[in-house]
């Protein structure tokens, strides 16, 4: 790659550059350290940090891929030559490594949202773990892993050089971008945030024991949290996952709380997905009958008070409905739907309060219709502004394969049209969109450059959109923390 997008950002005018709403850098270091392959990065380099894994013989235990693909055993092949993996038929092995993610912020990335994540039943069936299941411990490790790799960077680049910069303010985060930096926030995607699981109904927390935990994830640096994640809790109920994951997600519900998803039909203008599964479901539309606990409705009023971001995404609708009444008689801006997991019908309420909707990143049709479907519920076009989660990292199998957007024709440039990219070499491998589809975050720029060819006469609309999310990500940032 030759340049760097959006170079002349200053702390006193409105950040040109990319949003990532939704990530997972670290999830090695979550479920128990056990199910995924390879890392972010190593001190070794590249051909420690993505070399093929011992506990991954013949695919045996890549758990994730054999339940959900029906993948044959069969050796996956990492570093040097990269045939199997990253892969879009190995959602468990690491999309993510750094020299990608340094493509991305060399072509425009701005902000960065960065989400710890884990999930204890998922943890607790796979055979091969090395650490806790607990959800909040790996919380924590996967904090000091990023923190571990923001030092690591700046021995690369020099002190304080590095250009993945944790920010626990949108003021600072103006810096580090002035800086030409990544600004990172760090935020929590798990399904039992301060151990706050439910039990037969049961709720197995307290309101001290979320104020004591959102106490110790601000002071770790967590600006972004979600209250529930895949499996009904003390906080809140989800929404469901549809087909046959859904069928395997309700078990893990089951197994977690010790009751299967309770679904009724929707009597209201919000659905949440249509389930199938293990007790007696009403006739679609499905909604779950769970919504926001009274300690939910506590967590989110502490979250105000500490100015943090409420995701509002794998909140049942009931949930979410709710969430955004307290938030609209707060006027509260601070919230976001990150990667398509609320009900669009809501998109106009979250809008209109001040927060951000975005989009998972998918093949161009889709996620085009989820920028023009925001678009068109945006109070204001002329101000309005988008952004992707990329969801990598997260057990997420359905990013855009080949065949499924333009081709693009290499080199091409950034959106402001400062950096030439070209396609990016991992050791024996030279990777291209065209080919291989967005396996890893590195072709995160090819796959935005697809999306603008796609677009056709919307391009320099979408691109004007994407080029605005990092700074409206900033505003809805500072509306929340200066109320």
């Amino acid at each position: 790659m030759e340049g760097f997008a959006f170079p002349d950002n200053r702390v006193d005018a409105p950040v040109k550059g990319l949003l990532q709403a939704h990530d997972h850098l670290w999830s090695y270091k979550g479920f128990g350290e056990g199910p995924f392959c390879g890392k972010t990065f190593d001190q070794e380099g590249i051909a420690a940090a993505l070399a093929d894994c011992d506990t991954h013989p013949l695919a045996l235990t890549a758990w994730f891929e054999s339940l959900m693909e029906g993948e044959e055993p069969a050796p996956p092949r990492g570093w040097p030559t990269f045939d199997d993996w990253p892969g879009h038929e190995w959602p468990t092995h690491s999309q993510s490594y750094y020299k990608g993610v340094e493509r991305l912020w060399r072509s425009g990335v701005r902000v960065f949202v960065d989400h710890m994540v884990s999930n204890r039943a998922l943890c607790e069936v796979y055979p091969l773990r090395q650490s806790t299941c607990d959800e909040m411990a790996s919380v924590r490790a996967q904090i000091a892993e990023s923190r571990a790799f923001e030092a690591f960077l700046d021995v690369e680049y020099g002190e304080g050089q590095g250009w993945y910069r944790i920010v626990g303010s949108p003021a600072e985060a103006r810096e580090v971008i002035a800086q030409g930096k990544m600004a990172v926030v760090l935020g929590v995607e798990i399904s039992e945030p301060f151990g706050c699981s439910m039990l037969n109904s049961a709720p197995q927390c307290a309101e001290e024991t979320i104020d004591q935990g959102l106490a110790e994830l601000h002071d770790l640096g967590v600006r972004s949290m979600f209250l529930c994640h895949k499996f009904d809790n003390a906080l809140c109920g989800v929404r469901f996952d549809e087909g046959l994951t859904g069928v395997a997600v309700n078990a893990g519900n089951a197994l977690t709380t010790g009751e299967f998803w309770h679904a009724e039909t929707c009597q209201g203008p919000y659905q949440d997905n249509t389930a199938l599964g293990f007790d007696e479901l009403a006739q679609a539309p499905h909604c779950n009958r769970r919504g926001l606990t009274g300690l939910g409705v506590h967590t989110i009023y502490a979250m105000m008070e500490r100015g943090m971001i409420v995701e509002l995404d794998h909140m049942s609708v009931k949930a979410a409905d709710h969430a955004l009444s307290i938030l609209e008689a707060e006027s509260y801006a601070g919230a976001i739907s990150s990667h398509n997991w609320m009900d669009g019908a809501l998109s106009p309420r979250l809008l209109q309060l001040g927060g951000l909707v975005t989009g998972i990143s998918r093949e161009s049709n889709q996620f085009l219709d989820y920028w023009r479907a925001a678009r068109a519920a945006a109070p204001d076009p002329d101000t309005f502004a988008f952004g992707y989660g990329l969801d990598a990292n997260g057990l997420n199998s359905g990013l855009p394969r080949a065949g499924q957007s333009a081709e693009i024709n290499y080199p091409f440039r950034s959106f402001d049209g400062n950096a030439l990219i070209d396609r990016q070499i991992w050791g024996e491998r030279t990777w291209d969109f065209n080919e291989d589809g967005l396996v890893h975050e590195g072709l995160v720029p090819d796959w935005l450059e697809a999306l603008r060819l796609d677009a056709g006469s919307d391009g320099p609309q979408f691109v004007a959109d994407m080029s605005r999310g990092a700074e409206a990500y900033l505003r809805m940032w500072e509306a929340a923390t200066e109320r």
